[in-house]
């Protein structure tokens, strides 16, 4: 699963703009394109595709929406930077490092949900996080997991100078590489978090429950062409909220499929989203996104991306991208917003109006 990966994306930003591969204003159109890779979270809009519900709101608006899984998480931000998609899947880091870090003005159309247990720091042997001073600690460099080692070293006053280096590991080798006598503790997600804390040793320090709404995973869409065509919007907001609907009563054809399609069975996917927690009400949704705390944890995500050198090409400081929220604030630069929080159309649909 490629959700976790970052990428060290300030060139590539840099040549998309150069380039002039960006609309220099959206205009109103009739067909679209979204794409979204394997992760419990985004399963839906594999399930919208095939199911044709996502067809049916689009009729009903008068548009083509064509939903496209791309299998590398990163490939699909980087093609929606680019101009290839109108929307994508993505966390609220990636968002901000990736598409808005390079100047595509980008808005988090549907807050779907945050991780609350699906990403852990997991060592070998008895311990606890002061444990890890002095250790090498195996992940994906510059992930969400990455952020979760930053956030649970600072609880306990350890940074990552204090660690005898991390070490990136790619999700496909994680497991194998905990099994092996050199790795002492490794970050990862679900699946992967399952698997390894079935063995005798693994022992989890802190997890994504521990900074419950930092991890937030998104569907964000350009925000020139949502304002040229809220129609567009509004079939994308009303068919995810039809399947959250089918996944809040338990339907079980529906989060079979869901299953299946993410390469599990239904108890395993019903575990993913134990460890998930799903916006299935739109009011929840906004609420959440409207909350006080949701600055906080951007300025917490813009601080660690820019330590890493990965907030934007040349980025003078942690405040380089301004972030808007529903109240109209603003975190970071007020001059450069390129990420926005809006809650304008998961409202239409707490309201009925869809």
């Amino acid at each position: 699963m490629k959700k976790r990966q970052m990428l060290k994306i300030a060139a590539l930003a840099g040549t998309v703009l150069a380039s002039g591969m960006l609309p220099v204003a959206a205009q109103e159109k009739t067909d679209f394109r979204v794409a979204w890779s394997i992760y419990v979270g985004w399963m839906p809009w594999g399930y919208l595709e095939d199911s044709g519900i996502m067809d049916k709101w689009a009729e009903k608006y008068g548009i083509d929406v064509e939903i496209v899984q791309i299998n590398d998480y990163v490939e699909s931000i980087n093609q929606y930077t680019a101009g290839a998609f109108d929307g994508v899947s993505a966390t609220n880091m990636d968002t901000l490092s990736i598409p808005s870090g390079g100047g595509v003005d980008t808005t988090a159309l549907i807050v779907g949900d945050f991780s609350n247990g699906n990403d852990a720091v997991i060592l070998k042997g008895e311990g606890d996080l002061s444990s890890l001073a002095g250790k090498p600690v195996n992940l994906v460099e510059l992930s969400v997991s990455h952020y979760l080692l930053a956030r649970g070293l600072d609880s306990v006053g350890l940074s990552e100078a204090d660690l005898d280096g991390v070490i990136n590991t790619s999700d496909a080798d994680m497991i194998a590489a905990f099994a092996t006598d050199d790795v002492e503790a490794v970050v990862t997600w679900n699946p992967l978090v399952s698997a390894i804390l079935e063995e005798p040793e693994a022992n989890k320090l802190f997890d994504s429950s521990d900074i419950p709404g930092e991890i937030i995973d998104l569907m964000v869409v350009n925000t020139e062409t949502l304002a040229a065509n809220p129609g567009f919007g509004k079939a994308l907001v009303g068919a995810w909220y039809e399947v959250m609907g089918l996944m809040a009563a338990g339907d079980a054809e529906v989060l079979t499929a869901m299953a299946e399609a993410s390469g599990t069975d239904l108890a395993g996917y019903q575990a993913q989203l134990d460890s998930t927690e799903m916006f299935y009400d739109p009011a929840d949704a906004v609420a959440f996104t409207q909350s006080s705390e949701l600055p906080s944890t951007m300025v917490n995500v813009a601080e660690f991306l820019f330590d890493k050198g990965i907030l934007g090409e040349g980025a003078p400081s942690a405040d380089f991208v301004g972030v808007a929220y529903p109240d109209d604030s603003v975190t970071g630069d007020e001059g450069n917003v390129q990420f926005r929080f809006d809650t304008t159309y998961m409202q239409m649909a707490a309201d009925g109006a869809l």
